[in-house]
Parts: C-alpha cells; sequence; structure tokens
C-alpha cells in the first residue's frame, strides 16, 4: 500500500505538476479489488427503508442520490442514515445546467442549482456533486463553437471556484463529468482543471464512453481508460456505466447502447477502478426500460466475475 501512494505522490508533483491528494481521497487504497456498481430504482419508494429494499433486492451497493435540496431536511438525515446502516454509498448529486451560459437568467438559476446540489451532497454524504461544465449557445448542453476556447476554460475555473467557495464542502466533492465536445474532453485537459481550480474540493468524475469521439480513441478505449485511471485516479469520486457502438454510418456516428453490446472494455474499466478507493461507484445510466437496466447489470457482473471484482 505504501509504495501504491508513493508512486502516486510522486507522479503528481514531478509529472503533472498538481498535489497529490490527501487523505480524504486516497487514504482508502487497499488490495481487495473491489468496486461499488448502482443504477436507477423503477420502485415506488415512498421512504428510507423502501429505499434501501429496493437498491438490495437488485443487488446495488451504490445509488444516485434519492432527495432534493428543497426536500426536507430531517428526510434527507433519514435517507442518509439509511445509507450508512446498509452500507450503501451515495455516489452523486446532479446539477444538470450550464453555469456558463450566455443567458443571464439561465446562468444564475444554474449557479444556484449547482451551489444547491452542491450544499446537498455535503449533508447527505454522497461522494460528489456532479455537473457537464455546461455550453454557452441557446442550450445547456448543446454544441457551441465557443465551448472549446481559452476563454471559456478561464470561465469554467472561476465557476467552479465560486461554487464550492460559497458552499464550503468538507466530505464532498465538487466535479466535472468529461463530455465529448465541451471541457473536460480529454485527460490532460482534466488535469489542467485540477491544477488551474486549484480547490481541495475539487475532484474528478469518469465517464470512458463521453471520452470517445472518434474511431481512434474508440478501437483504443482500453488505453483511454488506463490512461485516466492513471493520471486521475485518486481524484475519481464517482463513474458512469454504458457502452458505445460505432455505426456503418457517414460520417462517425458513435451511438450510446447497453453495457455489453458495444466496444467499451468493461474488463479494463473494472480492473483499473478496482486499484483505487473500494468505495468507487460504478453507475449505470440513460437506459430506457428496467429490463435493459437488469441486462446491463448481469453484464457488468459476469465481467466482475471473469476479473477477479467484487460489486
Amino acid at each position: 500500500m505504501g509504495n501504491i501512494r508513493e508512486h502516486w505522490a510522486c507522479l503528481y508533483d514531478v509529472e503533472y505538476g498538481i498535489g497529490f491528494p490527501g487523505k480524504e481521497l486516497s487514504a482508502h487504497y487497499q488490495e481487495v479489488n473491489t468496486v461499488r456498481l448502482g443504477g436507477p430504482l423503477f420502485d415506488d419508494v415512498k421512504d428510507p427503508e423502501q429505499w434501501v429494499e429496493a437498491l438490495q433486492k437488485k443487488g446495488y451497493r451504490a445509488a444516485y442520490c434519492p432527495v432534493q435540496p428543497d426536500d426536507d431536511g430531517d428526510l434527507i438525515d433519514a435517507y442518509a442514515e439509511a445509507a450508512k446502516k446498509a452500507d450503501i454509498v451515495i455516489a452523486e448529486t446532479g446539477a444538470w445546467s450550464s453555469p456558463v451560459s450566455e443567458d443571464d437568467k439561465a446562468r444564475k438559476a444554474a449557479l444556484k442549482l449547482n451551489k444547491d446540489q452542491l450544499a446537498l451532497a455535503e449533508r447527505i454524504g454522497a461522494r460528489c456533486c456532479v455537473n457537464v461544465a455546461g455550453g454557452r449557445g441557446t442550450n445547456w448542453l448543446a454544441p457551441d463553437p465557443r465551448d472549446m476556447t481559452e476563454e471559456t476554460f478561464d470561465m469554467i475555473v472561476e465557476v467552479v471556484r465560486e461554487i464550492i467557495d460559497e458552499v464550503r464542502p468538507t466530505r464532498t466533492f465538487y466535479t466535472l463529468e468529461t463530455m465529448p465536445y465541451t471541457y473536460p474532453d480529454t485527460v490532460d485537459c482534466y488535469v489542467r482543471f485540477v491544477k488551474a481550480i486549484d480547490r481541495k474540493q475539487f475532484a474528478c468524475h469518469f465517464d470512458p464512453v463521453n471520452l470517445i469521439s472518434s474511431p481512434q480513441l474508440y478501437y483504443s478505449n482500453a488505453e483511454v481508460i488506463r490512461d485516466f485511471c492513471n493520471k486521475l485516479g485518486p481524484y475519481i469520486r464517482s463513474c458512469h456505466a454504458k457502452d458505445t457502438q460505432l455505426m456503418n454510418e457517414l460520417t462517425v456516428f458513435l451511438k450510446e447502447v447497453i453495457p455489453g453490446t458495444g466496444a467499451l472494455c468493461y474488463r479494463t474499466y473494472l480492473t483499473e477502478l478496482s486499484k483505487l478507493d473500494p468505495d468507487i461507484p460504478v453507475m449505470l445510466e440513460h437506459l430506457e426500460t428496467e429490463e435493459e437496466y437488469d441486462q446491463a447489470a448481469s453484464y457488468v457482473r459476469l465481467v466482475a466475475e471473469e476479473t477477479g471484482e467484487t460489486l
């Protein structure tokens, strides 16, 4: 264990030029190959006890946040206590919006949402609050040529600092989801953000499918995964589980599909994540039906069984 920590510390200080994360991010490295699988629930749960039962029925040891910032404080605390008692990790709260929007009203609403969701993550004990960096066009997520500029990079840095500095979390972290056409779009871009934002409570969210934006990356996605985990492993707080398929359509059409029906190397994904914090959640998302989620979970479990990881 000491050798692993020494390796990371040397790598971060010398090669990447960013500080090695402290004990809050890195203290849980261990020899057991473990990650936590989770996903959305389809049951109509009415209280924390039913929520835990529904998660356990699916075999999930991680969960999306079950409440919203405007819910009663006692209810939020009850879910936090139920999760702790049942050994359920709350992976993330979502603040899906664009705090760099050119629309002043939309930007202010997005900033409030991000601060509220980060505060919720702090109160309920979620591992992170996650958002995309957002787009500067008319839609919060639509591509815009201004999104991939140094000006926007600097705007994102200031926005993230404002969110963290106002909420002042101590046990959770604010993260940005990797995206194909907004920052951070590569592992090296994410390293730049960690260095530029320079806040202890800024960490990383990992979605490898969102980093695959070309045939070259598609065919070498195992190396994309290894590179991300090698450079940012101790910062990863939560991950998404989906898959991608290169379609026989021009010009380039990469389609998001059910895990196991595309090309993402789940053997590499689970193996690399299992070397990190054993509480890292791997969260299924973007599927239509409960049956599709069951199919995806079965595939991830099959791969984990083959590679020796515990979910």
